[in-house]
C-alpha cells in the first residue's frame, strides 16, 4: 500500500474512496466502474497540480520518501556482473557506502553509491546512508582502482551526511571527506554522479565532485539540511521549511547555479511511485552523460572537472 506524505493527504483520501468503492463492487454485482474512473481522474489530477508546485521542503520529503529506489535497486535494474567490493584496507567495511566493478548497457564500470535500507534492520547495519571513515576510503581504494583500469566512474548519492559520531571523528572523517572528494577530481576517466535522493553536506560531495552532476527532479543537495541550517540560525528546527527556500536545495535551483547540468524527469507523483520507470530514466541519463566523454584523454578530463567547479560561485 502506497505511503502518502504529510501534504498528500488530500490524494490520499480520495484513493481511499477508490479503494472502498473497489471493496464494495468485488463483494456484489454494484456497477462503480464510472464512478471509480471519475475518482481516479481527479486523484490523478490532483497529484499532477501538486507536483507542479511543490514548495522545497516538500521536495525535501520527497528527497527522503522510504519507498524511492535504493543503490541496491539501482544497480539490480541498471547495471550486470556487479562484483561488490569490501574494506578500506585500514579499519574495516562500511556499509553506508557500497561499490564494484559492473557492466553498463555494455561498458564496463565502477559504481558506487550511499545505501539507506529499506527496512529497520538494512537501516541500522547501512546506518541510514550515513558514511564513515572507513567508507570514504573505501570509495578511494575503488576509484583508484578504476583509474588503473581505465573504467568510467558512475556514482549514486543519497545521504542526509556523513555520520557525525564521535568514533568517526576520532579515525579522521574530515580528513577522509576531503580525501575522497580529492580523488573524484584528480581522476583521470570519466565521472559521472547521480543525486537521487538527498545529496548531504561533504557526505555528499566526496561521491560527487564529477564532471557530469546529474539529479532526479525531487532530489535536494545541499551544504546542510535544512532542519541543520534553521538550527544553527534560529535555535529552532521549526524554521526548516524557510531554510530549505532561502537553500536553493531543489534540481531547478541548482541547475540555474550551474550546481549540477542534467535534471532527470521522475515518474508523476516521485521516483517512489514508479521505481522501475524512475531507474530506467536514470540510466538514460547516465548513459547519456558517458557518451559525452568518450575519446577523452585523462588531461582533458581533469581539466573540464577542474574548470566546471571553480566556475561555480563567479559572476
Amino acid at each position: 500500500m502506497a505511503s502518502f506524505l504529510d501534504f498528500e493527504k488530500p490524494i490520499a483520501e480520495l484513493q481511499g474512496r477508490i479503494d472502498e468503492l473497489r471493496e464494495t463492487a468485488a463483494e456484489g454485482t454494484v456497477d462503480i466502474a464510472s464512478e471509480v474512473g471519475r475518482l481516479q481522474a481527479k486523484s490523478d489530477k490532483l497529484l499532477r497540480d501538486t507536483y507542479l508546485r511543490l514548495t522545497p521542503w516538500q521536495k525535501t520529503q520527497v528527497a527522503r520518501h522510504g519507498e524511492r529506489p535504493h543503490f541496491k535497486d539501482y544497480v539490480a535494474g541498471l547495471f550486470d556482473d556487479f562484483m561488490l567490493l569490501a574494506g578500506d584496507r585500514a579499519f574495516g567495511d562500511d556499509q553506508a557506502i557500497l561499490g564494484g566493478f559492473a557492466t553498463f548497457r555494455g561498458r564496463r564500470v565502477l559504481v558506487i553509491g550511499h545505501e539507506k535500507g529499506d527496512d529497520t534492520a538494512s537501516r541500522l547495519r547501512h546506518n541510514f546512508g550515513m558514511g564513515k571513515p572507513e567508507g570514504y576510503r573505501k570509495a578511494i581504494r575503488l576509484m583508484r582502482l578504476a583509474d588503473r583500469f581505465g573504467l568510467p566512474v558512475v556514482t549514486l548519492v543519497d545521504t542526509s551526511g556523513a555520520f557525525p559520531g564521535v568514533q568517526a571523528e576520532e579515525r579522521g572523517q574530515a580528513e577522509a571527506i576531503a580525501r575522497s572528494t580529492e580523488q573524484c577530481l584528480s581522476l583521470g576517466v570519466p565521472m559521472v554522479a547521480a543525486i537521487v535522493g538527498e545529496g548531504g553536506s561533504g557526505g555528499a560531495i566526496a561521491l560527487a565532485a564529477a564532471n557530469a552532476v546529474l539529479m532526479f527532479e525531487h532530489a535536494i543537495y545541499s551544504v546542510i539540511s535544512p532542519e541543520a541550517g534553521a538550527s544553527i540560525l534560529w535555535r529552532t528546527s521549526d524554521k526548516a521549511a524557510e531554510m530549505a527556500e532561502a537553500m536553493k536545495v531543489t534540481a531547478q535551483d541548482l541547475k540555474g547555479l550551474g550546481i549540477i547540468d542534467t535534471i532527470v524527469p521522475e515518474p508523476l507523483g516521485g521516483a517512489q511511485r514508479d521505481p522501475a520507470a524512475a531507474i530506467v530514466a536514470l540510466g538514460d541519463a547516465i548513459a547519456a552523460a558517458l557518451t559525452q566523454f568518450d575519446g577523452q584523454d585523462p588531461a582533458q578530463l581533469r581539466r573540464a572537472r577542474r574548470e566546471k567547479f571553480l566556475a561555480m560561485g563567479r559572476l
